[in-house]
């Protein structure tokens, strides 16, 4: 994205700047304090971003092949991983770019990096957004799927899937050109913001009150056979790591990125903020992580998608 931190990308190659390697050390920020830092070569964006464009296209395209799977929880699963491609791809497009230009491959001019930047962090966005959109949609379908199964199905059809989901792409899409256009405006910052918090408390309400109906059934399943004490603790702890791990990882990999965007808010020129703003980075490097877990957690786990990747990788189409 268009923020403070993010010219590392194309119009930062056309300095010539050395690329830089991994590693852990002390920088100094503007102010001469010393600052921890974490550098992020462009050939781990490319590795990263390759390993998630190719686990994510693989789902697209066990999905797509297998009719079993044309439902809505489905779709939305679908959609999460078409969105985290785009990330990835972005990411891989821009960082192939930044690497012919290093190595004098690729001549272009200051204006054309400019608008192919502007059109990158555009799509970026736009897949964020989306992304972090469809894994509300996901936590609801959940929802619904549990304290009304019996109406689920006329809750959620395929039609209403489809219009939501029309409506977030083009939602994503309209706001991400605004945020980009207007990056700079502390208001666009604080939309973004907020609607981080936002996905992330209803992700976190809604996962906590299906653990609690959850315990609740397996209490009562306990009490018929008087077990009552050991199947609910047990159960309980366990929805409680489940829990944990799918909140913890969502918080940990998009939680620096708007961070960053929060502090650029609250303290642009704070020596200390600008410590944290020189791994801008490993932020994005989060996002893609994050779009390597996502399959493992939300697809990866179905034995009907299996058994179909399978029948993909082997290509018995």
């Amino acid at each position: 994205m268009a923020v403070q931190g993010s010219q590392r990308r194309l119009l930062g190659s056309l300095n010539s700047t050395p690329t830089a390697i991994p590693q852990l050390g002390l920088a100094a920020n503007q102010t001469g304090a010393r600052c921890l830092e974490v550098s992020i070569s462009d050939g781990l964006f490319l590795s990263l971003g390759l390993v998630s464009l190719v686990e994510n296209a693989l789902v697209v395209a066990t999905i797509a092949k297998n009719r079993n799977l044309h439902s809505p929880m489905y779709c939305f699963i679908c959609c999460l991983a078409l969105s985290d491609l785009l990330v990835s791809g972005s990411n891989v497009r821009e960082t192939a770019v930044i690497l012919l230009l290093e190595a004098g491959a690729l001549v272009a001019r200051a204006a054309v990096l400019q608008q192919l930047d502007n059109v990158i962090d555009v799509i970026t966005c736009s897949s964020m957004l989306s992304s972090l959109c469809f894994l509300g949609a996901i936590a609801v379908d959940r929802y619904i799927s549990i304290f009304y199964a019996l109406r689920y199905h006329s809750i959620v059809t395929l039609p209403r899937a489809r219009r939501a989901v029309a409506a977030i792409w083009v939602a994503s899409v309209v706001f991400s050109t605004l945020f980009i256009a207007y990056y700079d405006h502390v208001a666009v910052l604080l939309c973004l913001v907020v609607f981080f918090l936002a996905m992330l408390v209803l992700m976190a309400v809604l996962y906590v009150h299906m653990l609690a109906r959850a315990c609740q059934h397996a209490q009562g399943i306990a009490r018929l056979h008087k077990r009552q004490r050991p199947v609910h603790q047990g159960f309980g702890l366990k929805g409680a790591v489940t829990l944990t791990i799918l909140l913890g990882i969502f918080f940990l990999c998009w939680g620096p990125f708007f961070l960053h965007l929060t502090l650029i808010v609250l303290c642009p020129e704070h020596p200390t903020c600008g410590c944290i703003f020189k791994n801008f980075n490993l932020f994005l490097a989060l996002i893609i992580c994050n779009a390597i877990i996502d399959p493992l957690i939300y697809a990866f786990h179905s034995q009907e998608l299996r058994r179909t990747l399978k029948e993909v990788l082997t290509c018995s189409w």
